[in-house]
């Protein structure tokens, strides 16, 4: 019945949004109500239920997200989007430019969650777009690509990270495996797919983004910052965040105490910092070191945020259903079926992921889930790959997103696509990761 119950939830939701034109924010949170009593949640459990998910997934990454919308129209009304867009395409040239964009995004998105690394890279897209008068969904298909897969499958972020230790996987091996892995994946879903998904839903291939992100101004190149410093301060979040993930990967191998340089590291590497950091870099190197007022930077400041306050909601909206469905037992229900498995542990455990996944909404949730009904079956098989096991396991977490997962209205709101041309292009291209991750996983298993 759980899982009845989540499919009709969708369907509602669908017909809410699609034929009765009703806000996408009202009708997660109507959807939300209705799936908690289906589901028999006591009802004076379910306001709490949703207020927590609403609030932990804003909780999460409102900080961030604020303040990585301000570095970005920083950096796009400055006119240093814009010089790193044209210097891109003077590099890679306008044919491969969505091979540009797939090697920058994955570069960032080692270090920076999906959310953060969406929020850096979308003026930047916009700018290159606008530039060669394309769509904006055509250089954002890659950017998401890179972002979920590195958030799937490598360390530091969190799933891949702390499924490892559950394992008791090698975490650089997960790193190395999951750099392996990633690589034919990312190709396959973020330059083949959509291609074919052109085809599919080609009014998607018409949309010019959002403008909670997008409003961008017509710049001379000789108006705009250099590429150096461009390229550098809309980096200099990763830096900090990469910075503070090698000193986490390292430490348990080294064994060094945690000193006060390394409490500092760990402090500036945190993302909510690093993004402060990052946001006041920008005031300078994009405007004061560029005699812009204050004043002036403040106001595109202001127009970022005020510009992401729908948006800010539908993803709390997502993060309330997930939340009701996790609180109903949907989570437990799956542990259920799956209780004392007996096939291949590197399939079992992206199934089980998949399969919280879908139900679920959240990656996250998913892989921390799928650790603790996996790690008993991996009792009495001392030759099973358990960084595979961890690979396998992100891979799955990656299934299918679709509307209670919070990263599916960030990629349909930024990107300025309609529900069904969301579940065309990125509901597609995230199933496409979690099978070629599988592909991927099942093949290297059979090499070491």
């Amino acid at each position: 019945m759980p899982l009845i119950i989540v499919a009709i939830g969708v369907l509602l939701l669908l017909i809410l949004i699609m034929k009765f034109k009703l806000n996408t924010f009202v009708s997660l949170i109507i959807v939300s109500f209705i799936v908690a009593l289906a589901l028999g949640m006591p009802m004076e459990d379910i306001v709490d239920s949703i207020e927590s998910g609403l609030g932990g997934t804003l909780g999460h990454i409102g900080l961030i997200f604020g303040m990585g919308a301000m570095l970005g129209r920083l950096i796009a009304d400055s006119g240093g989007a814009n010089r790193i867009a044209i210097t891109l395409i003077d590099k890679f040239g306008e044919k491969r430019i969505q091979w540009a964009v797939l090697f920058a995004s994955f570069i960032v998105g080692i270090a920076l969650f999906l959310e953060v690394a969406i929020v850096l890279l979308v003026p930047i897209i916009f700018s290159i777009a606008k530039e060669l008068k394309i769509s904006i969904v055509k250089l954002g298909l890659p950017m998401v690509t890179a972002a979920l897969a590195t958030h799937a499958f490598l360390p530091p972020h969190p799933g891949p990270t702390v499924v490892a230790a559950e394992y008791g996987a090698n975490i650089g091996l997960v790193l190395i495996y999951g750099i392996i892995v990633a690589a034919p994946t990312v190709v396959l879903a973020g330059i083949l797919y959509p291609k074919l998904a052109k085809k599919i839903v080609p009014t998607a291939f018409t949309r010019e983004g959002s403008e909670s992100f997008g409003v961008q101004k017509t710049f001379k190149i000789e108006e705009t910052p250099g590429f150096g410093i461009s390229i550098f301060t809309a980096l200099f979040p990763v830096m900090l965040m990469a910075l503070g993930a090698v000193v986490d990967m390292i430490q348990p191998a080294l064994g060094f105490s945690d000193n006060m340089l390394v409490r500092i590291i760990r402090f500036v590497g945190n993302s909510s910092t690093a993004m402060l950091l990052s946001l006041l870099m920008a005031t300078y190197t994009m405007g004061l070191r560029r005699k812009i007022p204050i004043n002036k930077l403040m106001e595109s400041c202001s127009s970022a945020i005020n510009a992401l306050g729908m948006l800010l909601l539908i993803i709390g909206g997502g993060g309330a259903l997930k939340q009701v469905l996790i609180d109903g037992g949907v989570g437990d229900y799956v542990a259920n079926i799956f209780e004392g498995s007996s096939m291949s542990p590197i399939f079992f455990a992206w199934m089980v992921a998949a399969i919280l996944r879908i139900c679920l909404g959240s990656g996250t949730v998913a892989t921390l889930t799928t650790a603790g009904l996996v790690i008993p079956s991996l009792a009495g098989m001392p030759d099973v790959n358990l960084e595979l096991v961890a690979l396998a396991t992100g891979a799955g977490s990656a299934i299918a997103s679709h509307v209670n997962d919070a990263g599916f209205w960030m990629v349909k709101e930024s990107l300025g696509m309609t529900l069904k041309e969301a579940f065309g292009t990125y509901t597609v291209l995230s199933t496409i990761v979690a099978v070629s991750g599988l592909i991927c996983t099942l093949l290297l298993d059979m090499v070491l």
